[in-house]
């Protein structure tokens, strides 16, 4: 009995010790939630990203990419990522939208070039297993900043001064901010009792890489179909990625196409642009939602990316609206750690919310319109998008300043 008891003491003393107290702990390994631990280490904050390492082989199972634009750029040298995964990006110079609805009010085809508005480029699109990967190899040297690898956080419970975390492992963490980057169904924004709007469409997007004929020439083109786009954007090489929104029933039809049927109904749709396609990676589908939380942080806890909002995959705004949320985070708790405040006071939260309200809704609301303005049945939208990039098409201050708007204010240096 008595060895019995010295060893449940020592389990006790062992669970007591086990407890990893930081000053920020960052839930989720995506490039959003990478990104985050990141930038919160180059303030000198304590942190933990707690989430699965990427995998280490080449089958990764992600066929996204991330057209990142101008700003996301700059928040990535920020932090030191850029260097290691500029080589396997490509340039974005020109964004061409066609329309194919065959409709009878038809918008103009469009052309965006970056040297309009004196840029090289809008940005840079990226297979998301590089991007993370990067992310991931940066972290492993930083300072201030360790990986606690999980399958996943099972419980947050905010405190007064403090948020637990408790691992799928037991492990536990407590921290005085806790940065929700896991996901769509983020249990840190549940925990945290944020509620979320939310609402979904008749449509599913495909997505995969695809080997091409002819080269890109650095455009990325969006063909407004009836049904959603066809957006093509350039990698490396004669390569390509893709984004196919379409209904659900022919979504599926699509995904049970074998390689060479699937490769012949790319080209039919790309109506010749890039000649003929090569080869068409893993393919992958997914309903297309949108979410948005009703505030982005309260109780200690803060939201950033798809743990925040949710869009269309439309305008390459999703991953680079997240970065925008880390860059605004940052900044707050930078101000309160200069000034000796605690990182997760409630009035620094709420600054924060406050803060990212109007570019996320606005930019939301922006997605949903455009593609609304595709389906079938909705006339006026119809009306107002061909009348819209008609105007635009004639009048070049006005077509700058849509593009400025849509790279959004360039990021500044985490410090």
């Amino acid at each position: 009995m008595r060895e019995d008891s010295r060893q449940s003491a020592a389990a006790a003393a062992g669970q007591s010790q086990c407890v990893d107290r930081v000053d920020a702990a960052v839930v989720g390994t995506g490039p959003a939630g990478l990104a985050a631990a990141l930038a919160l280490a180059r303030l000198g904050i304590e942190t933990l990203s707690l989430g699965p390492a990427p995998p280490r082989t080449a089958a990764n199972p992600d066929t996204r990419t991330a057209a990142l634009l101008t700003g996301s750029i700059e928040f990535l040298d920020s932090i030191g990522a850029w260097d290691t995964c500029r080589h396997v990006a490509q340039p974005l110079e020109v964004i061409r939208i066609i329309d194919d609805t065959g409709r009878l009010i038809r918008a103009p085809d469009m052309e965006f070039r970056a040297e309009e508005i004196g840029l090289e480029a809008f940005g840079y699109n990226i297979a998301n297993s590089a991007l993370v990967s990067a992310l991931f190899g940066r972290l492993a040297v930083e300072s201030h900043v360790r990986h606690v690898p999980t399958k996943a956080v099972t419980a947050l419970e905010p405190g007064p001064s403090t948020v637990r975390l408790e691992t799928a492992e037991r492990g536990m963490v407590s921290a005085k901010l806790a940065v929700g980057a896991d996901g769509r169904n983020s249990i840190t924004r549940a925990a945290a009792g944020i509620k979320t709007v939310s609402w979904s469409y008749e449509q599913t997007a495909l997505t995969c890489t695809f080997g091409h004929s002819l080269d890109h020439d650095n455009i990325s083109t969006e063909f407004h179909g009836p049904h959603g786009p066809f957006t093509t954007v350039p990698l490396p090489g004669r390569q390509s990625s893709l984004v196919w929104v379409e209904r659900p029933a022919e979504a599926q039809r699509l995904m049970g196409l074998d390689d060479e049927d699937f490769a012949k109904a790319m080209e039919r749709r790309l109506h010749g642009h890039l000649g003929d396609i090569a080869a068409a990676g893993r393919r992958a589908s997914f309903p297309l939602k949108g979410l948005t939380a009703r505030i982005f942080a309260r109780r200690r806890v803060a939201l950033i990316s798809e743990a925040a909002h949710v869009l269309p995959p439309i305008g390459a705004q999703g991953l680079n609206l997240g970065f925008r949320d880390i860059i605004q985070l940052a900044a707050y708790v930078s101000k309160a750690r200069a000034g000796g405040e605690d990182i997760g006071d409630d009035d620094l939260l709420r600054a924060y919310s406050d803060d990212r309200r109007g570019d996320v809704w606005s930019r939301s609301a922006a997605a949903d319109l455009l593609n609304r303005s595709l389906l079938p049945g909705i006339l006026p939208f119809q009306a107002a998008r061909s009348i819209g990039l008609h105007i635009l098409n004639i009048a070049s201050p006005l077509r700058h300043f849509v593009m400025r708007q849509g790279l959004a204010p360039a990021a500044g240096k985490v410090s």
